[in-house]
């Protein structure tokens, strides 16, 4: 009987600490960054060239656009991804927009909400991409859930950024 207070209590425990990150932590930020050997404005481009996506980011499967601002500012789409099997539809948004310095995305897939700020800058002909993350929800069960998955986000980041790297340093 004693040791089935002992792991209820323990139990308990992990319950409480776990809805009381939601309380504590209400979003989830980190920083991913890559150097690249290629210049900055070719770099750029083929970052931002969505007929070549599919190369380096093979699970988004289409990007259709919802819509198409001028100077890109305020344009929407509609991204579907494979997720391991299973189809995602989200929106992507452009907030910022600074040819060869800055971009940056809000993606809308359902119970994430994902801001990715990406800063490009040169150094000795080589390119270096900071990718400055923020995730929320507006679910509360998954906003207590996102800090535990810090790691599995940075590492999936970075590992979106390795590809784009090997990709373009190819060409």
């Amino acid at each position: 009987m004693k040791a089935i207070k002992i792991i209820l209590g323990i139990v308990t425990v992990l319950v409480i600490i776990f809805f009381s990150t939601g309380l504590i932590i209400k979003e989830t930020n980190y920083t991913v960054q890559v150097t690249i050997d290629k210049p900055l404005d070719k770099t750029f481009t083929a970052f931002n060239n969505l007929e070549e996506m599919a190369v380096w980011l093979p699970e988004v499967k289409s990007v259709e656009p919802i819509v198409v601002k001028p100077g890109v500012v305020g344009s929407e789409y509609k991204m579907t991804v494979d997720n391991n099997g299973q189809t995602v539809t989200m929106t992507e948004k452009v907030l910022a927009f600074i040819p060869n310095k800055k971009m940056t995305l809000y993606f809308d897939a359902g119970d994430m909400l994902k801001t990715d700020d990406y800063i490009f800058s040169e150094t000795n002909n080589k390119t270096v991409i900071v990718k400055n993350v923020a995730c929320k929800s507006n679910s509360y069960i998954m906003s207590c859930m996102f800090p535990y998955f810090k790691s599995k986000f940075i590492e999936l980041d970075k590992k979106y950024l390795d590809k784009f790297k090997t990709y373009i340093e190819k060409q």
